[in-house]
């Protein structure tokens, strides 16, 4: 970008305002301080309501902008600066690539005086950004909803060669960048930002996404070494009371996802039986439950003999015994 000297054309577009004008766009722009201040506030220094200020305000920079025209080149330099992102940008970032450290304030008041420019509020899902399109802007936020549909649906992590059939190029960084609900983690992938693939939240969603990487159970003590400053007693606790791990072994988890029921031995095969909705075998129901639990054959056996919960048909296949 080129350098501009932001803070004297603002001064300068400042000229011929009233005092209280220069002083109430001063004050809301933060022009001379970093911190910029509300319509309440200045309106209760002048005694006036918040309405009253924001008309001084709308006068303030209507008179301004009648002095804006020699100083085309700088607002030239903004409109290509949003071009070359799809005629959108994130605030923060657009200030900050535009005004450097020390003229934010003054690049976000000069943006305020001429067309096609314009501020979008922050709101639930994004946040707030310039654009010089509201057309182009409507059918941006379209685009962004129907991946964030999309990755609700899949439950599925997306590389960002994979996003190209919403957007393209700068245009797709800049939407994704204003959208609350989908970002972008450490490895590139995209996802919804409150699944802890995104955005991990303490012990337990990086244990989880430790088993996510590792696609097997896992002992809690090999958990733990894969989390960096984890104790392991805090993992086990957090593996015994999330419902996403399942016991599956002597100290040995999984998750739940993968198709692993809770529960004790007996509740597993209950599982299966009422699954399979008909009577199986010894053989078929051993296989079935040391896919679900790291125990011994015996240990099946013992809980098949349980009359209380299973027992035998006429061909010696087993079944729930109906309360």
């Amino acid at each position: 970008m080129k350098n501009f000297d932001y803070k004297n054309i603002c001064s300068d577009l400042l000229t011929n305002l009233t005092g209280k004008q220069k002083e109430i766009l001063v004050r809301r722009f933060g022009l001379r301080k970093s911190k910029k201040e509300t319509l309440e506030i200045i309106g209760q220094d002048f005694g006036v309501c918040r309405e009253r200020i924001r008309q001084i305000q709308t006068a303030g920079l209507d008179k301004a902008n009648q002095r804006i025209k020699k100083y085309d080149k700088v607002f030239q330099s903004f409109f290509e600066y949003l071009k070359s992102f799809g005629g959108l940008k994130k605030e923060d970032v657009l200030l900050k690539d535009l005004g450097g450290c020390d003229n934010r304030n003054e690049v976000s008041f000069l943006l305020s005086l001429k067309e096609p420019f314009k501020k979008v509020n922050e709101s639930n899902d994004f946040y707030p950004c310039w654009i010089t399109n509201e057309k182009y802007f409507k059918s941006t936020k379209k685009s962004v909803n129907s991946l964030c549909n999309q990755l609700k649906k899949t439950k599925k992590l997306l590389p960002a060669k994979k996003l190209k059939s919403f957007l393209k190029g700068k245009a797709l960084l800049s939407a994704l960048e204003i959208s609350k609900k989908i970002e972008q983690n450490e490895e590139g992938f995209y996802g919804l930002s409150v699944w802890p693939e995104i955005n991990p939240r303490g012990i337990k969603d990086k244990a989880y996404l430790v088993f996510k990487k590792n696609k097997k159970p896992l002992h809690f003590r090999e958990v733990t070494k894969l989390i960096d400053n984890s104790h392991v007693q805090t993992v086990h606790n957090e593996l015994i009371k999330d419902p996403r791990f399942v016991l599956v072994g002597r100290g040995t988890y999984a998750l739940s996802e993968w198709g692993y029921y809770s529960g004790q031995v007996k509740d597993v095969i209950l599982n299966i039986l009422k699954k399979s909705q008909k009577p199986l075998t010894k053989d078929e129901l051993l296989k079935e439950v040391l896919k679900q639990r790291m125990v011994k054959e015996n240990t099946v056996l013992l809980n098949l003999n349980n009359k209380s919960y299973f027992l035998k048909d006429t061909e010696g296949r087993y079944i729930i015994k109906e309360a």
